[in-house]
């Protein structure tokens, strides 16, 4: 359904970027929570070499019919050629907390 419950996952390189992409998600309705857990390294494998980085974790509560507008917003904003949105179903949690995030997003009609 349309207000199913998620959590979006996004790293990004810095605060400003973290603070950019959590407050306007935010603002437009296309998020009702973000945290942002500083103080990650991510090693992965990018264009044949292996890379250490240093990074932000956006954790975003939003809902499946908000995600396709938060994907393109993500995209909007983000500096990295790909950057890393990871969608996960909230399978359960409190009722009332999954009402409060499916009433803080943008009505899909």
């Amino acid at each position: 359904m349309a207000a199913d419950p998620l959590i979006v996952l996004c790293t990004v390189p810095d605060e400003d970027t973290a603070e950019t992409i959590a407050g306007t998600l935010v603002a437009e309705n296309l998020a009702a929570c973000v945290n942002i857990v500083p103080g990650i390294t991510s090693i992965y494998r990018w264009k044949g070499a292996i890379e250490h980085d240093r990074e932000l974790l956006l954790i975003i509560k939003s809902g499946q019919g908000a995600y396709p507008d938060l994907e393109r917003r993500i995209r909007a904003l983000h500096p990295y050629e790909l950057p890393e949105v990871i969608a996960v179903p909230i399978e359960s949690g409190l009722p009332e907390y999954l009402d409060w995030i499916k009433g803080s997003l943008k009505t899909i009609s």
